[in-house]
């Protein structure tokens, strides 16, 4: 985006409260406001993230663990302040169960490769669900590949709900490990998480739970859910990229091998041999991403000082006016209806191509997601190559999804001339 000494002019409608601490809304492109639907990618950043971030970087940085000095000693501190505040955000029961890692991605990989490689044998199985992004598939098809094990999939139905009974049914003493999402990031369906771990674990079947989509939407309480690993990303959370957690029950932690060697995970080392640090360390090989995890804190403060009863609120709030001015369109669907949502809008126009859509919103500075979104299982048990989505953040407003439905009616009019 091109930044503009011209302030933008507030988007009409209801707004938020919380608009004014994006930078990013305070510039325009070519005299057009930003209009931002793809917090499902990636969510903007407050200044308070910012700030902290570059507050850290300026005046507070140096490596961690290793010096005795002031600075080393602050960044320590900064860092396990970080794995505190993820801790408290996930209700885990000690800081020596949250994992940074680069994102959801390297989290479902570590599990798959720690925890999951060392347990299967040919003719054992995985289950997954139909609703998973593909970072919460490729990495058990390759497992499954090296190991001889097989990949069993959930069904979901045309409100994009995973079917529980045939979730259910598909546990069995060959099930050796299960992961599904919190949330759908192609359809927003929130899935019974709970339910669907207390069905694994009645099977003896160790769960993961992929978070990335549901942190920004509601609180998570990973005792409650009662799952054995929960992995997400920081920057779905208003906080930096590049920066993430995994929260895992410690005796997994504990009993798990490094997934990866090098500096800082270790507690000797020598040619004969090495002895590994206990958990958290032994899995966060090398110089961590420090000022990221500083931002990821800075991040879940702002979120919990917000609070999660206004999040919801604004949100459900949003959701509602978004069903109401998209279903005034004549020739949308809605891909995705479950009862259970959070505001996401994935959706087709008759007669236009998801792609030709995000290209013609993006002239009026209206940011949406056209694609498959790494999801194209979901794609295609829907019958549709693409979708354009649109996802929504606690800084958008009623009028964002006005200018979204205004631009909608004139992309149908352009492609109908």
């Amino acid at each position: 985006m091109k930044e503009s000494l011209e302030t933008a002019a507030p988007v009409s409608g209801t707004t938020s409260p919380w608009r004014g601490d994006f930078p990013v809304f305070a510039v325009t492109e070519n005299g057009k406001p930003l209009v931002y639907l793809d917090s499902a990618a990636s969510a903007q950043k407050p200044h308070q993230v910012l700030d902290a971030v570059r507050h850290f970087e300026a005046f507070e940085y140096a490596n961690i663990h290793r010096g005795v000095y002031k600075l080393s000693e602050t960044a320590t501190a900064r860092y396990g302040g970080a794995r505190a505040a993820v801790r408290r955000f996930l209700n885990a029961s000690d800081d020596r169960e949250i994992v940074f890692v680069r994102g959801t991605t390297e989290a479902v990989n570590l599990v798959a490769r720690s925890f999951a490689r060392p347990r299967l044998a040919p003719g054992d199985e995985i289950l997954i669900t139909h609703l998973e992004h593909h970072s919460n598939i490729v990495p058990w098809q390759l497992l499954c590949a090296e190991t001889g094990a097989e990949l069993k999939v959930a069904p979901i139905d045309d409100r994009g709900v995973v079917d529980l009974e045939a979730f259910a049914g598909l546990l069995g003493p060959r099930t050796k490990f299960a992961a599904f999402a919190h949330v759908s990031n192609a359809l927003g369906t929130v899935n019974p998480v709970r339910e669907m771990t207390r069905l694994a674990h009645a099977q003896g079947v160790p769960v993961l739970v992929d978070g990335a989509q549901a942190v920004a939407h509601m609180p998570v309480d990973v005792q409650e859910i009662g799952c054995d690993f929960y992995a997400f990303s920081g920057h779905k959370l208003y906080g930096p990229s590049g920066i993430g957690a995994l929260y895992g029950k410690l005796e997994h932690f504990e009993a798990m091998p490094p997934y990866q060697g090098g500096g800082d995970m270790i507690r000797s080392v020598s040619f004969s041999g090495t002895t590994f640090a206990p958990a958290p360390q032994k899995f966060e090989a090398g110089t961590p991403n420090i000022g990221g995890a500083v931002g990821l804190g800075a991040a879940i403060e702002y979120v919990e000082a917000i609070g999660w009863e206004a999040i919801e609120s604004h949100q459900r709030a949003l959701q509602e006016h978004g069903e109401q001015v998209l279903a005034s369109i004549t020739g949308l669907r809605l891909i995705g209806t479950a009862p259970e949502r959070v505001s996401l809008f994935s959706y087709v126009l008759e007669g236009v191509h998801p792609h030709d859509i995000g290209t013609f919103l993006a002239a009026d500075n209206i940011a949406v997601r056209s694609g498959h979104h790494c999801a194209q299982p979901v794609m295609e048990r829907f019958g549709v190559p693409a979708t354009t989505r649109a996802s929504l953040g606690i800084y958008n407003t009623r009028g964002d999804l006005d200018a979204l439905a205004a631009g909608l009616q004139r992309v149908k009019e352009f492609f109908a001339a």
